[in-house]
């Protein structure tokens, strides 16, 4: 799907398609280009019509690259990663959105999820001032918005977190290892988007490119500083999940260690009374205790007791039990 808005005279319009000339910065004409899931044919306007290099209209065709940033001639092509919103999508995910920022137009790629870019096009048809600010301002409008849709993510995720550490403890499970390893590999993902991410916009915010203006570069640097945190955060709760890990393994081996411990005592009680049953069970001359043959069997049975109650003594004093 192809949206084209442009803003010439103070007016913001939109449009079905681009004209060359637009594009010449002397035209006096911002032009706004957004590619939503588009076809092969559609993404031959990279190339075609604004004669973007090769290797960066190979990166925008495909379907996941991670955050970088790259000067080429008379424009700057950024990767960014937004929150993945497709429904029925369980945990945190993300989705690439390329963007091609020249002196007087935006290009962005994406695969038609992005609610950033959504909701600043609804803003862009009633506002056409957003469009006169230039397209880097529109480009911190739609970066500044993916990273704001960060947050409740990222709570969502500490939530899972602190129910995992609470479970570990109070109901632990034979799947819990398992959702500890898929929030584990949740964390892993958010570092390596948010870290790339970070760097890329500390690039726009120290003015690297001469496109970016003093006050633009204070822009970004609150985005900066947004992305920063977030950054902190998934080292925070890397070092959480491990240690929610670590604690599983430790507990499960502690139910083991508590259950060889009960069999094995279980077990050398049993030895001496298995002893006594045997040798007493013998068809041989034995030696015969008071009371006759009704008796012996009473006589083992009160040896037995004694001996159980012997071992329990001693293990209690050595507080094996």
């Amino acid at each position: 799907m192809l949206t084209i808005f442009i803003h010439r005279n103070g007016q913001t319009e939109r449009v079905t398609s681009i004209e060359r000339n637009w594009l010449a910065p002397a035209s006096n004409t911002l032009v706004w280009l957004d590619l939503a899931a588009p076809s092969i044919p559609e993404l031959l306007i990279l190339s075609d019509t604004f004669g973007f290099h090769s290797l960066s209209v190979e990166d925008a065709r495909a379907d996941l690259q991670f955050p970088k940033i790259e000067a080429y001639d008379g424009y700057l092509y950024v990767i960014l990663h937004g929150i993945d919103f497709h429904a029925g999508v369980k945990g945190f995910a993300t989705h690439d959105v390329d963007f091609f920022l020249g002196s007087n137009y935006l290009v962005t790629v994406h695969d038609g999820h992005s609610t950033s870019i959504a909701a600043l096009a609804a803003s862009v048809e009633r506002n056409s001032n957003l469009m006169h600010e230039g397209p880097v301002a529109l480009l911190h409008r739609i970066v500044d918005s993916m990273v704001d849709h960060y947050r409740p993510e990222i709570e969502k995720l500490e939530d899972r977190i602190d129910e995992l550490e609470d479970a570990v403890f109070e109901q632990p499970s034979r799947t819990l290892a398992r959702e500890i390893l898929g929030v584990k590999r949740e964390v892993a993902g958010l570092r390596r988007v948010v870290l790339p991410q970070r760097d890329v916009v500390a690039r726009l915010a120290r003015r690297d490119y001469v496109d970016i203006s003093t006050d633009m570069s204070f822009r970004f640097r609150d985005v900066h500083d947004h992305l920063v945190r977030l950054a902190d955060d998934a080292t925070i709760f890397q070092d959480r999940v491990t240690g929610v890990l670590d604690a599983h393994l430790t507990a499960a081996s502690n139910r083991l260690s508590e259950v060889m411990k009960v069999l094995t005592v279980m077990s050398t009680i049993v030895m001496p009374l298995t002893l006594l049953s045997g040798l007493w069970g013998m068809n041989i001359d034995l030696p015969r205790f008071p009371g006759g043959d009704a008796a012996q069997f009473w006589w083992l049975c009160g040896i037995m007791g004694a001996v159980i109650g012997v071992m329990l003594a001693a293990f209690r004093v050595r507080r094996w039990i």
